[in-house]
């Protein structure tokens, strides 16, 4: 990451990883929360299958144990 780039985003406080790799996974996580607000869409438009919501959901959990957003 460069100095122009600004993260929104911390690591929980006991959550121990080098900087290279929380970017990679921050990645990760933004991208689960667009697919959250995408399975949200699709839901309620019932063009999504009924697993894909909970499956979002934990993925989102896991990031939240992670970081402070």
């Amino acid at each position: 990451m460069n100095k122009a780039e600004k993260k929104n985003w911390t690591l929980h406080e006991g959550v121990q990883m080098d900087a290279a790799t929380a970017a990679e996974v921050a990645k990760i996580a933004c991208a689960l929360q667009s697919l959250s607000v995408y399975a949200t869409l699709a839901y309620e438009n019932e063009d999504a299958p009924a697993d894909l919501q909970p499956l979002v959901n934990e993925g989102l959990e896991a990031m939240h144990k992670i970081f402070v957003w």
